[in-house]
C-alpha cells in the first residue's frame, strides 16, 4: 500500500491511498463469500458458490462494490497508524480508482481528507514544579455554610409592606407583544434580587405591595417569541420575607448532631477545610494544564471547532443564527480551550504509556449514566451502537494520563511540598498485567455484551 501525505492546513491533510492488489484481493475475496450466502445459484448450495460464478451472475462491479464499502475503512485506519495521524473527525473519502474485472490490474486508489491533531511537542515533566495557591479558610467560609444552614430551616411569613431586595413575592405575569399576549404565568414565586427570570423583574417587583401591578419592557427569554421585546405585566399577589431562626445552642441541636453551636462551627470548619484542599487539587490540575501548554502554539481543527461551538450555543440559545457577538466569542473561547485541553492531554497519555482496561471503561460509563438515571447496561449497548466506545475509551485514557502526569511532577505552596495522593490515588502496581491497549478495550467491551446478549 502506498500512501502520499499532503498538509492542507496544519490540523487537515489528504492522504492518497493506492492499494496493490494482492492487499485488496482478500476484500474482493470476502465480498463474494458474503454475497454467496445471500443468492440462489442452480447447482451451488448457499455459501458454496465459486467466486468465478459470482463474478459471472452476479457482476464483478457488486463484489468489487461490497469490497470497497468493507476495505477503504480498514485500509484508511492502517493508513493513519502507519503515517502516525491522529484523525479529529470523520474522514471525506473519494475512490477514484477501482478494478473493473478480476483480471484488471488498476489498484485500487481513494483519497481521505481528515482533520487531524496537530503536532504538540511537550515539555519534559522530570523536575517540574508548579506553584499552587495555599489552601486557606477563612472566617467567612465558616460563616457562609452556618447561615446556608441556617436558611434551610429559615420559614417565610407574610408582611404588609413594599418588596424589597431578599423577600419572596408571588406574582402573576403577562407578556403582550404589539397589543397581543404571547405568554402568561400564574402564582409565580420569585426571590427579589436573584435574577433567575426576566431583565428588569427586580427592578419592577421592588416597592410594590400585595395587590399593586406595573408594567415593564423586557425580553423574552425562551418559547417562540425568545429574543423579542415585549411589554410585561406584574402582579404581585403577597409579599413573603424569610424569618432565620436564632444562632444558638438549640439550633445546632436541631440542625445537626451536635449540642452546641461551638461544636457545630468546629465542624463546619473542618468540611471548610476539606473543600479548601479539594479546590487546591483543582487549581493543582488547571495548573498543571497550563504549564503544559505554555509557550506552545497549538492550532484547532476548523471543523471540530465549528460544530463543537455550535452545540454549545444551542445549550444557551434555541437559535445559535440568533446568538450574541458576545455569546459566540465566549463559545469560541470555551471550545478553542477544551480542544486545546483534550489534545494536550491525549498527547500526555501517548507520552505516559497509559492503558485503559476494559473495567475502567465500564465504570466510566456506569458512573454517567447513574449521573442521568439510566441503566447502565441498556447505556454502554446504546454507546456502542452508535459508535461511540472510543470516545469513552479515549477520557478514561485522558484521565489516567492527566493524574499519571500530575504524580510526576511537584506542587508547592509557599515553598512547602503539597501532598496530594488523596485526590491523585497511587499507580497499580500491576497495571501493564490488567490492562489492554485502548483500541483492544474498545472491541473487548463490544464484545462482552455481546456475549452477554446471545446468552439472555
Amino acid at each position: 500500500m502506498k500512501i502520499s501525505v499532503r498538509n492542507l492546513e496544519p490540523t487537515k491533510v489528504k492522504l492518497t491511498i493506492t492499494v496493490d492488489p494482492e492487499e485488496f484481493n482478500p476484500y474482493l475475496d470476502e465480498a463474494r463469500k458474503e454475497i454467496g450466502k445471500q443468492v440462489n445459484v442452480p447447482g451451488f448450495r448457499k455459501g458454496h458458490v465459486p467466486g468465478k460464478i459470482i463474478d459471472q451472475r452476479i457482476g464483478f462491479g457488486a463484489v468489487a462494490g461490497e469490497a470497497v464499502n468493507n476495505g477503504v475503512p480498514e485500509l484508511y485506519s492502517k493508513a493513519l497508524e502507519t503515517k502516525k495521524i491522529h484523525p479529529m473527525a470523520q474522514p471525506e473519502i473519494d475512490v477514484q480508482e477501482v478494478p473493473e474485472s478480476a483480471k484488471d490490474e488498476t489498484k485500487l486508489k481513494f483519497v481521505a481528507t481528515v482533520e487531524r491533531r496537530p503536532d504538540i511537542e511537550l515539555p519534559a515533566l522530570d523536575g517540574m514544579e508548579i506553584e499552587v495557591a495555599k489552601a486557606e479558610v477563612t472566617d467567612e467560609d465558616i460563616n457562609n455554610r452556618l447561615e446556608a444552614l441556617r436558611q434551610r430551616f429559615g420559614t417565610l411569613v407574610s408582611v404588609d409592606r413594599p418588596a424589597a431586595k431578599g423577600d419572596y413575592a408571588n406574582i402573576d405575569l403577562n407578556a403582550e407583544i404589539d397589543g397581543e399576549s404571547v405568554d402568561s404565568q400564574e402564582g409565580v414565586s420569585y426571590e427579589l434580587g436573584s435574577g433567575t427570570m426576566l431583565d428588569g423583574l427586580d427592578e419592577a417587583l421592588e416597592g410594590l405591595s400585595a395587590g399593586e401591578e406595573t408594567t415593564f419592557e423586557g425580553t423574552l427569554e425562551a418559547g417562540k417569541h425568545e429574543g423579542e421585546k415585549a411589554q410585561i405585566k406584574v402582579k404581585v399577589n403577597s409579599v413573603k420575607a424569610e424569618e432565620l431562626p436564632e444562632l444558638d445552642d438549640d439550633f445546632a441541636s436541631e440542625a445537626s448532631e451536635f449540642d452546641t453551636l461551638d461544636e457545630l462551627k468546629e465542624d463546619l470548619k473542618k468540611v471548610a477545610a476539606q473543600d479548601a484542599e479539594g479546590r487546591q487539587a483543582t487549581a493543582a490540575r488547571d495548573a498543571f494544564i497550563a504549564k503544559l501548554e505554555e509557550g506552545l502554539e497549538i492550532p484547532v481543527p476548523k471543523g471540530v471547532k465549528a460544530e463543537m461551538v455550535e452545540q454549545q450555543l444551542k445549550n444557551v440559545t434555541a437559535d445559535p443564527s440568533k446568538a450574541t457577538k458576545e455569546q459566540k466569542a465566549e463559545a469560541e473561547e470555551t471550545v478553542e480551550k477544551e480542544l486545546r485541553d483534550q489534545m494536550v492531554l491525549d498527547v500526555l497519555a501517548e507520552t505516559m504509556d497509559v492503558k485503559v482496561s476494559q473495567g475502567e471503561v465500564f465504570n466510566f460509563l456506569a458512573s454517567i449514566a447513574q449521573q442521568y438515571g439510566m441503566d447502565p447496561n441498556a447505556f454502554i449497548q446504546a454507546i456502542i451502537r452508535n459508535g461511540q466506545i472510543g470516545s469513552a475509551v479515549q477520557e478514561v485514557g485522558r484521565s489516567k494520563g492527566l493524574l499519571s502526569g500530575m504524580r510526576a511532577v511537584t506542587f508547592k505552596s509557599e515553598g512547602e511540598t503539597l501532598d496530594l495522593s488523596a485526590f491523585l490515588g497511587e499507580a497499580a502496581e500491576d497495571e501493564e498485567s490488567e490492562s489492554v491497549e485502548a483500541a483492544s478495550a474498545a472491541a473487548a467491551v463490544a464484545d462482552e455484551l455481546a456475549a452477554d446478549k446471545e446468552a439472555e
